[in-house]
């Protein structure tokens, strides 16, 4: 019998299996190709084998950053992107790099509002996007929106503009029930007590940043020597510098 694999992330609430984004990608990915993952809560970072989440570990390999995990899962014969063209890899890349970039940091709220809205443009009426069958893409963008989606932040404008696009919603809502069903009722494995310095983080890190990007939107808004400005616009049909990166995925 195969040694199992262990995943050590942060734990969950509000019917989330986890409140850190980049341990619910490894998390849905997993599902999404079958890998069998041991999940392991750890409540304190420095607990964390390299001090920091999500870290995978078989045997003696233990291995940090989301890229580098699927890479690894992809080796161990459990891909999510088998069935992709070269094109929708490269697309992938694209948007897993936009996600990195204008969402999770969230530096200005404008330019995080117009991701989501091209990501729901890009969604669609589709399940998942890139059709019928969840893949690495798909992974990323619940992993990043799931949070803002559920959480109940005291405030922030970009989480009021998600819930204005059904589509997303409706795309977190059915990873949730299809592949973490057991998590829907918000109980955590290791209990409440567990996660609460976690969850106590992360609100404070949402709430610094959320100011910040009302601050930063109304001096924008203000200042008549900045007007709107586009996104830059994505060449999805290559590659190019996505792959430039040692911790992007692997094509």
């Amino acid at each position: 019998m195969a040694p199992a694999m262990e995943l050590s992330c942060w734990g969950g609430d509000w019917g989330l299996p986890s409140v850190h984004a980049e341990c619910l990608v490894v998390m849905a990915y997993a599902r999404f190709c079958g890998a069998p993952l041991k999940v392991n809560v750890i409540d304190h970072l420095w607990r964390a084998p390299r001090g920091s989440v999500p870290v995978l570990i078989l045997n003696d390999t233990v291995i940090s950053q989301p890229a580098k995990i699927l890479n690894f899962l992809r080796k161990q014969k459990y891909n999510a992107d088998y069935e992709l063209s070269t094109k929708e890899g490269a697309d992938t890349l694209a948007y897993i790099a936009l996600l990195e970039e204008k969402l999770l940091p969230a530096v200005i709220y404008r330019d995080a509002k117009e991701c989501l809205n091209l990501l729901s443009n890009r969604l669609g009426t589709s399940p998942f996007f890139f059709g019928n069958t969840p893949t690495t893409l798909d992974a990323f963008v619940f992993g990043f929106l799931a949070p803002l989606y559920k959480v109940p932040f005291p405030k922030t404008q970009l989480q009021d503009h998600l819930k204005q696009l059904p589509n997303l919603c409706h795309f977190c809502d059915d990873i949730l029930i299809c592949y973490f069903r057991s998590n829907l009722s918000g109980a955590t494995p290791a209990g409440q007590d567990t996660v609460d310095a976690n969850l106590q983080k992360l609100t404070q890190l949402v709430n610094k940043e959320s100011n910040l990007i009302e601050k930063m939107d109304d001096n924008l808004r203000k200042s008549p020597q900045h007007p709107p400005r586009k996104l830059t616009t994505l060449k999805l049909s290559t590659g190019g510098e996505a792959n430039s990166s040692p911790n992007r995925l692997s094509p």
